[in-house]
């Protein structure tokens, strides 16, 4: 985390870290106040997060076992950026490429487009965890995968849009990434947001 237009970080005390994440309270001067605010922060790895498009237009969903809310969930591919700091934009992309193949067994196709769409914050108050919006389309599957056993996927497959679309009016789909997701998709005119 880095400071800048009037925010100085004052102090940081450390009290858990792991590979993936760590917990710290800060004490921040920010632009509008003198005195610094302390806040307890989790810091996590930026995320990229895929929407893999077929041609036909379909969307590639994993169902993956998710261990805090102990459920298997239909959601989009996606992955932590192992870089520590800032990643540049070719590395997001690379990461992008690689989570989509090791997560659904897709690849872009040959005339295929990588379309970034910016990022967002999962809980602005709680952690500084950045997902990094793509599109990938037209992806095919990819020749001679095999899952890789280490991830907990137990599932991918295609689904129309208004499969997609009455999964999450039923509440079959309510995780933040793919929920953030659609909503980019539907904003930036890459879905229709009428019922076909």
């Amino acid at each position: 985390m880095h400071d800048g237009e009037g925010w100085a970080t004052i102090s940081s005390e450390r009290h858990f870290g792991n590979a993936h994440l760590e917990v710290v309270t800060d004490h921040v001067r920010t632009p509008t106040r003198e005195a610094p605010r302390t806040w307890t922060v989790v810091r996590r790895k930026a995320a990229v997060i895929i929407a893999p498009m077929t041609r036909d237009g379909k969307i590639v969903l994993i169902r993956q076992e998710r261990v805090p809310i102990r459920a298997a969930i239909w959601e989009m591919p996606s992955g932590q950026i192992d870089k520590v700091g800032e990643p540049d934009q070719g590395e997001i992309k690379t990461v992008a490429l690689s989570e989509l193949r090791e997560e659904a067994g897709y690849e872009l196709s040959k005339e295929g487009e990588l379309i970034a769409l910016g990022h967002y914050f999962s809980s602005p108050g709680f952690t500084d965890e950045r997902g990094y919006f793509f599109l990938a389309r037209p992806v095919e599957p990819c020749a001679n995968y095999v899952r890789n056993e280490a991830e907990s996927i137990i599932d991918c497959r295609e689904f129309s849009i208004e499969e997609l679309r009455r999964m999450i009016v039923a509440t079959e789909i309510s995780d933040a990434n793919t929920l953030s997701m659609w909503a980019r998709l539907v904003a930036g005119g890459f879905l229709s947001s009428e019922g076909r």
